[in-house]
């Protein structure tokens, strides 16, 4: 049986260009694909003819040969028999990307530095962490740091590109520069990354003697950090730029600064709220007075504790707390007092007390005189009996 005239199968004239060709060959293809025709052999061996037809028009000596001898310049071999070349695996990514998006050149992906309209080889730099410590009082008014970290960066020689100077690298041959070869098997076309230059899309002949070829060197960076006033435990500093340098001139990475807060041996730290723990003693609880304590900007302010103060008796005093972060809002401070005991009594000291004692009422104790009037009641009526 003789075989069509291609340009005839296509549905193109001789005077078709390369985009022409494309246009026509994806419009049959998409018609007669397999998928879409299950079971149906005259849909199947039509999409063979169109794909032969294409694979043939669509190289350019392939199709001078054509032209000049039809067929018959491929009696031996055939033009492009049952296989599926590059072309139509360009269609069947076009496809597939339509669907479901192309993920070939996202960061981190499989294909990581090359996708379409990419550059092969031209790797992403990794992302670095460094972990600082700062006082309370330093997250208050906020400091600068300078701080030290190893980490790689383009090589000066061969400004990242991994060649010897005066050279460069050249496009791999085994897949054109792409990084990714493409080998037909049936109906689909399987594409891995080239074995020949790693995916790298380009083969140094010379390599740089300073990076063995890398295109990086490890060195220890100096950078300056600002860090702003009201941060947080945990809060994490993004420096775009600052991690690795990218291979073979790519991108850099970014630098990630997690900060923590150390413990402070006055204040508890709520959000913006301080809190403060203050001892005082039996007397001043009772008699009332005042007590001097710390603020965090360094300073110190008076408290007024009334008489009668009972621990845990929380005072607020008005915007000596932490700022907000990008905010003009500032917490407010707590004082919690805590009624010390006193111990090592003298002689003179313990007739005072059991003197105090013996004249006592339920007045001078309300709270424990109400809880064990309340506990005496309970066992009268009989509730705590078993």
């Amino acid at each position: 049986m003789s075989k069509r005239d291609y340009y005839e199968v296509l549905g193109v004239a001789k005077t078709a260009t390369e985009s022409e060709l494309k246009v026509a060959f994806r419009k049959l293809a998409m018609v007669h694909h397999p998928d879409r025709n299950p079971g149906d052999k005259e849909a199947e061996i039509k999409f063979k003819e169109v794909n032969e037809a294409y694979q043939c028009l669509s190289d350019g000596q392939k199709r001078a040969a054509y032209d000049r001898f039809g067929h018959a310049a491929f009696s031996q071999g055939g033009a492009g028999g049952p296989g599926f070349g590059n072309e139509f695996g360009d269609f069947m990514s076009d496809i597939f990307e339509n669907f479901f998006g192309d993920g070939r050149g996202a960061p981190g992906g499989a294909g990581a530095g090359r996708g379409r309209g990419g550059q092969p080889g031209r790797e992403r730099g990794s992302d670095l962490r460094y972990n600082l410590e700062i006082s309370l009082e330093e997250a208050f008014s906020g400091k600068t740091e300078t701080i030290r970290i190893p980490t790689s960066i383009a090589c000066e020689p061969c400004s990242g590109s991994g060649a010897k100077p005066g050279s460069k690298p050249r496009p791999c041959p085994t897949c054109g520069g792409y990084g990714r070869v493409r080998a037909a098997q049936g109906f689909f076309a399987i594409e891995r990354t080239c074995p020949n230059c790693h995916g790298r899309g380009e083969v140094v002949d010379d390599p740089c003697q300073a990076c063995a070829g890398a295109g990086r060197v490890n060195r220890e960076r100096t950078l300056s950090i600002n860090v702003p006033v009201g941060v947080d435990d945990g809060l994490r500093i993004r420096l775009a730029g600052e991690g690795e340098s990218g291979l073979r001139g790519g991108p850099a990475g970014d630098l990630y600064v997690f900060l923590s807060i150390k413990p402070h041996p006055f204040f508890q730290r709520d959000g913006a709220d301080l809190f403060c723990r203050v001892p005082i003693s039996m007397v001043t609880a009772a008699l009332s007075g005042e007590i001097t304590v710390p603020v965090i900007d360094g300073s110190q302010t008076q408290v007024r504790i009334p008489a009668g103060t009972q621990t845990a008796k929380q005072f607020r005093i008005k915007g000596k707390g932490m700022p907000v972060l990008r905010s003009r809002e500032v917490g407010d401070l707590y004082i919690q007092v805590s009624v010390e005991t006193p111990q090592n009594l003298t002689k003179r000291q313990r007739e005072l007390l059991q003197e105090f004692d013996q004249s006592a009422s339920d007045e001078n104790h309300p709270e424990s005189a109400g809880f064990f009037s309340k506990v005496r009641d309970f066992f009268v009526s009989g509730a705590g009996r078993p």
